[in-house]
């Protein structure tokens, strides 16, 4: 919840320092951009490196950054440049961080419950989305616009993840061998190149990152484009701010419910999320009150979701545990770091053409790649049927593996 409060809470003073959408985009490039640039070697990190132990250095390091933002704020001495260089130092943090835990989740509950454990990761995660957005709108509008509130509650929030990570034993846990450090450049970019591989060579895995990565990089810029929206277009505050972020939380929570509790997790979701979100995101450009608008964000945020805990949960259910870190690194790479991209691109489109051109550009988009990934996925089980009838011959990579990616545990 602290963690969504502070993207709130920063989405706003980079607009109350600056007015100019353009620059939300900046400071979410440089967020994101150390994901694109070090995505590949934390995931790296995540096979060679004890995972808990990590995992507890980044959350010690995202603590420290939020309490330094925090001091900044609330002594009047922030700057624009601060926030850029805070979300810059964020992102490295990321960069380890993102694939690491994601990695960390089957060594948790192991390879069989996998599909619901991801699905109620993003059921969580968006709970949290839900409450913090709100929360940070409320208590910034009730303190007279005060954001440092928000820095302090994301800062103390840390404390608990790393007591939860610190209470963890190793035995109960399901580890698998530890990647042989590589000791030269040579070793280190074979072992990228091992993930990287994989990658191509599994259909299903690689229609679901390239998907996400493409509706990621249009639809899902929420922290540059719906502070402007809110501002903009439907003249609301902060707490308008808020409570549109949590609408877009609902509907993240709710898809991601569906899915964990279904006991399904079917690939062709990931094309029909990106379908879903871009419809939205066309509404959203359509309508100009609060109330529609707030609709129209919830049907974001599910098409969100189910896209990317979709794909997620495609990419670990089709993934050897050695190359976990690594596979799950280039997504969220990819996831991700598209962002700084989108962002710049959805801020500029803004800044010059309007919001809702923005919106009305991203929404295109997604669909495009909604529909293109639904006859990607028709592609890839043809193929994998031709293969099946023929005489001694066997599905390609990934996509004879579609039947297990389909069913979670029961």
């Amino acid at each position: 919840m602290g963690t969504w409060m502070q993207s709130v809470a920063q989405a706003w003073l980079v607009l109350e320092l600056t007015g100019d959408p353009f620059l939300l985009g900046l400071v979410a490039a440089m967020q994101f951009l150390p994901v694109t640039v070090l995505g590949l070697f934390g995931g790296l990190l995540a096979d060679a490196l004890p995972k808990r132990r990590t995992l507890i250095a980044t959350q010690v390091a995202q603590l420290v950054l939020a309490f330094a933002l925090f001091g900044l704020v609330a002594s009047g001495l922030v700057e624009v440049w601060h926030i850029v260089v805070f979300a810059a130092l964020l992102g490295i943090s990321n960069a380890v961080d993102m694939p690491t835990r994601q990695a960390f989740v089957v060594e948790m509950v192991g390879r069989e419950d996998v599909a619901n454990a991801v699905a109620l990761n993003s059921a969580v995660f968006n709970g949290a989305r839900i409450v913090g957005p709100a929360i940070a709108g409320l208590v910034i509008g009730a303190v007279g616009g005060d954001t440092s509130i928000a820095f302090l509650v994301n800062g103390l929030s840390f404390l608990a993840v790393i007591c939860g990570y610190a209470l963890m034993r190793d035995e109960e846990l399901n580890l698998p061998p530890l990647l042989a450090r590589p000791t030269s450049v040579a070793d280190v970019r074979m072992t990228l190149a091992e993930g990287i591989g994989y990658v191509r060579r599994t259909d299903l895995v690689l229609m679901a990152t390239i998907v996400v990565g493409l509706a990621s990089t249009f639809g899902m810029n929420f922290g540059v484009i719906i502070p402007a929206l809110a501002r903009e277009v439907l003249h609301t505050d902060a707490t308008g701010y808020g409570f549109l972020m949590a609408a877009s939380g609902i509907g993240s929570f709710s898809a991601a419910m569906l899915i964990a509790f279904s006991g399904r997790s079917q690939p062709a979701i990931v094309g029909g999320g990106a379908l879903v979100l871009g419809l939205a995101l066309l509404t959203a450009a359509a309508v100009h009150a609060f109330v529609p608008a707030l609709v129209a964000m919830a049907f974001v945020g599910m098409g969100a979701i189910a896209m990317a805990a979709t794909a997620n949960t495609t990419i670990q259910l089709n993934v050897p545990d050695e190359l976990r870190g690594r596979v799950i690194a280039v997504y969220t790479t990819v996831f991700v770091g598209s962002t700084p991209l989108g962002g710049l691109l959805v801020g500029f489109i803004a800044s010059r053409a309007g919001v809702e051109a923005s919106l009305a550009v991203s929404g295109v988009a997604c669909v495009a790649v909604g529909v293109a990934g639904l006859a990607w996925l028709r592609r890839i089980r043809a193929r994998a049927r031709a293969a099946t009838h023929a005489p001694g011959n066997v599905a390609p990579a990934g996509a004879r593996a579609e039947v297990s990616s389909g069913r979670a545990a029961r």
